[in-house]
């Protein structure tokens, strides 16, 4: 396990978070190769009934670690991608308590939950087209499919941050608490799924999840569009106007 993902158990709720709050709970590969371990061994853990994901401090996650990031040389076999599909493939519930900023696949991730707890001041965003990337996680799919195509563009396309009260608008958050109760919201939400029948319960979401083959094959379309991404000019201008804290130009590409 990484040294920034913390697993522990509690009467049943497997409790997976993000501790890296002087990096803003930014992902290295590293912690994802940890969280995908840790979703792998809960769901073959027949004393886990349900998973949670929280943030430390005041951050859900803000995405990649981009300088680590962009050392993946195959990105559908990195650790991310091993994450993204313990996550879409776990047949117990899944609930998330964003106690903060989540973007990227820190957003990206709660379309794979079953309930998400959002704090009232938590802002969330889809940043992808502004590092000259595409969508991933299936949110290419799953998104629009959840909000419409217009609403799903208007977020995919721009890029732009948006709040909880929004999110849970759209069908993307169930319930928006202060922060001071985010954990204690979804904690309150897991304990109740994990007194439920366990077995109807992994039924239930299976039959609600019916369409996992098209996720599955959405990863891989994604996958192979962000590795033409990686090797553009277009990603070169944005990481290196992120690092030097300027404006983009893409126009003169």
């Amino acid at each position: 396990m990484s040294e920034h993902i913390n697993v522990t158990t509690d009467n049943g709720v497997l409790i997976i978070r993000i501790e890296r709050p002087e990096k803003k709970n930014a992902l290295t590969q590293a912690m994802y190769a940890a969280l995908a371990q840790a979703v792998a061994e809960g769901d073959r853990d027949d004393s886990v009934r349900v998973m949670m994901f929280t943030g430390s401090g005041d951050v859900f996650t803000a995405g990649n670690d981009l300088g680590d990031f962009l050392t993946v040389d195959d990105i559908e076999a990195s650790p991310a991608a091993d994450f993204l599909r313990a996550l879409a493939a776990t047949v117990k519930p899944v609930v998330a308590a964003v106690n903060g900023t989540a973007i990227g696949i820190g957003a990206t991730m709660l379309l794979h939950c079953d309930l998400v707890v959002a704090a009232d001041d938590a802002r969330l965003q889809f940043p992808f087209i502004n590092l000259a990337l595409v969508p991933e996680a299936a949110s290419s799919l799953l998104l629009p499919r959840l909000v419409g195509h217009m609403r799903a563009a208007e977020l995919l396309m721009l890029g732009e941050p948006f709040d909880a009260a929004c999110a849970q608008s759209m069908g993307l958050v169930n319930r928006v608490v202060p922060a001071d109760r985010v954990v204690a919201t979804a904690s309150q939400l897991a304990a109740k799924l994990a007194d439920k029948p366990a077995a109807a319960l992994r039924l239930t979401k299976a039959l609600m999840k019916g369409e996992d083959k098209g996720v599955a094959a959405r990863f891989s379309i994604e996958f192979d569009a962000f590795s033409r991404c990686l090797r553009s000019p277009e990603l070169k201008e944005a990481v290196a106007a992120f690092f030097e804290r300027r404006q983009p130009d893409f126009r003169s590409l």
